[in-house]
């Protein structure tokens, strides 16, 4: 989030705005009635966000709120009783936004559902203006090697990292018939050691289970890598296969444990047929 927001910023920045990135109270609650124009809260569930709402309303200011995914239906069932607690807080907060902000159709579905009525106008915002999606338009081949598959995130259960981990130990951790794979699972790696990650990468997989965007399917096709993620990450379900680059599952997010399984081994297997 703390990276889509700075986008946001850059983007007013380059349209000539005064505009400012901060996670401190200190520049809102100092600020004179109508010194502000519009706040941005990126995230959901944290009680600073609430603080930050309010303030928002009492300097007058314009509030958009984009929840970055809070309230697919998958997520609010994760830890679901503490969310049920602080809802109360939550839709407070919601209902005096004067802008929600969703990044696909089905998050948008998902923040109406979770509002309800009354509901602040919701807005689609395509993160993927952020991003040169378009830049390589075929798969490059990779011949003689292993193919090296990137899963970059953290460890979460939401994130369907277990699927992939079933996958590779069941059928490709060793040279099989068809081509040997070799998996790298990275939660925190920035700057020249990250862009080595990239460079070592063929494929990134997201294998998610609830992703309102999955940025990092984005900086994956930036440069020219092959992605595997479903239809836990509904903003890449519009069709575009960015040259043959983008594999997309459907069927994945409400299906069975046997189901992903299955469909992560298919999708692997048709690159490896892709790239023989």
């Amino acid at each position: 989030m703390a990276n889509t927001a700075r986008q946001f910023v850059e983007e007013q920045q380059r349209s000539g705005h005064y505009a400012l990135l901060t996670n401190s109270l200190d520049v809102l609650s100092s600020s004179k009635s109508g010194d502000v124009d519009e706040v941005y809260i990126h995230g959901a569930w944290l009680p600073v966000l609430w603080k930050v709402a309010k303030l928002a309303k009492r300097k007058s200011a314009k509030l958009y709120i984009c929840p970055a995914g809070s309230y697919d239906p998958v997520r609010l069932a994760y830890h679901g009783w503490k969310k049920r607690l602080v809802s109360p807080f939550e839709h407070r907060m919601l209902r005096s936004a004067d802008v929600l902000l969703a990044t696909c159709e089905a998050e948008k579905g998902w923040i109406q559902s979770y509002v309800g009525n009354p509901c602040p106008p919701i807005i689609l915002t395509d993160l993927k203006r952020f991003f040169k999606l378009n830049l390589v338009d075929h798969v490059e081949q990779v011949d003689g090697r292993p193919l090296h598959l990137l899963y970059l995130g953290r460890r979460h259960p939401l994130k369907g990292l277990e699927y992939l981990e079933a996958v590779w130990n069941t059928y490709y951790n060793i040279c099989s018939n068809e081509r040997a794979i070799e998996l790298r699972i990275e939660s925190s790696v920035f700057g020249e050691e990250l862009e080595k990650v990239w460079d070592w990468c063929d494929v990134l997989v997201l294998p998610t289970l609830s992703e309102n965007f999955g940025r990092v399917v984005a900086e994956a096709l930036e440069r020219g890598k092959c992605v595997i993620t479903t239809d836990g990450a509904p903003a890449w379900g519009d069709g575009n296969t960015y040259g043959g680059r983008l594999i997309y599952l459907k069927g994945y997010r409400y299906g069975t444990d046997e189901d992903r399984v299955r469909l992560l081994k298919e999708s692997l297997t048709s690159l490896i047929g892709s790239e023989r």
